[in-house]
């Protein structure tokens, strides 16, 4: 009921001209940043301490220029739900296309791992089908929401030009099965967020922060060997975005465990540099220290080795 209910809401509001959508966006936007305040405290604390060089008033205007940009991506959201071929195609454009394929063709690879960041829109990436053709076919991870109804819409609109959505769990299997049907696959991850506790391997340098990192996808890349780029979006005006592909360059011979991915972190690191208003600081990024981490994997260490001596002392006893 809650999904046809939404669902249903969704559909009419995106019915609207997106002109008026924006009316609705510059209103919304007053509502969050004024009044609601919708965590003001988390954007704020993130941005002071990813540019300490820079002065109150410059963190302020980039902190107001992300509300008005967030506000914004929700209804754009909204709108490619009605939103036909053209329509999409003439707002979303992409640059540098050519250059993957004649990589995978050049060196018989199966898979493009295309690395993106929660910036500009991302979910209109999802029209990439409608360029590529049927030279690869496209897809892209995703982390499931708690509430089914949200995540049955987000992913028949993912759907909606042809791109295939995978779930996180399912990631490994699902490209292991595509390996195996020989068909070619751009796919798209989206690494930017915080790990869990017990996923995180790296910590590096990060918008003047030490942060803990995904490396789930530099760890399948090298299974499959696939080609890495990483799409770096820009907004040339309001409700126009463009995507080029970068090809993702690192040193073999660094000795890092991790190259592809502090690689990609660098580049996201750059692109959020030029724009930053446009990335999603309401997320909690830094919530997780390496000092916790640290003392979390001590005390299993601790753990496991009392487990290990009751075993034994368990084993000696049952012998004596």
């Amino acid at each position: 009921m809650a999904y046809y209910l939404i669902n249903g809401f969704w559909w009419l509001f995106s019915l609207l001209p997106l002109r008026l959508l924006y009316v609705l966006s510059d209103c919304v936007y007053y509502l969050l940043y004024y009044c609601i305040r919708y965590r003001r405290k988390v954007v704020r604390k993130n941005l002071v301490n990813s540019f300490p060089g820079k002065s109150e008033k410059e963190i302020i205007r980039i902190e107001k220029g992300f509300y008005a940009w967030f506000c914004d991506y929700v209804v754009e959201t909204i709108k490619v739900r009605d939103f036909s071929e053209e329509d999409i195609k003439k707002r979303m454009t992409f640059e540098g296309m050519e250059a993957v394929y004649e990589d995978m063709e050049k060196n018989g690879q199966t898979f493009c791992f295309l690395y993106l960041g929660h910036y500009r829109n991302w979910e209109w990436v999802t029209s990439m089908p409608l360029w590529m053709g049927d030279k690869m076919k496209c897809a892209q991870i995703y982390h499931a929401l708690e509430n089914e109804a949200f995540n049955k819409m987000f992913v028949n609109v993912r759907g909606r030009f042809g791109a295939e959505s995978i779930t996180m769990n399912e990631t490994l299997r699902r490209i292991i099965q595509l390996k195996r049907e020989g068909t070619k696959t751009i796919i798209g991850f989206i690494a930017d967020q915080t790990p869990v506790w017990h996923s995180i391997h790296l910590w590096m340098d990060f918008l003047n922060q030490e942060t803990p990192v995904f490396t789930g996808t530099e760890r399948i890349a090298n299974q499959v060997n696939a080609c890495i780029y990483y799409l770096d979006m820009s907004r040339p005006r309001r409700g126009y975005y463009h995507g080029v592909f970068r090809r993702v360059v690192w040193d073999k011979e660094s000795g890092k465990e991790f190259p592809i991915t502090e690689a990609y972190m660098q580049l996201l690191e750059e692109t959020i540099g030029r724009a930053p208003a446009y990335w999603l600081w309401s997320h909690n990024r830094w919530k997780r220290t390496r000092a916790v981490a640290e003392q979390m994997q001590a005390e299993q260490e601790k753990r496991k080795e009392e487990r290990i001596k009751a075993n034994q002392a368990k084993e000696k006893e049952q012998k004596g």
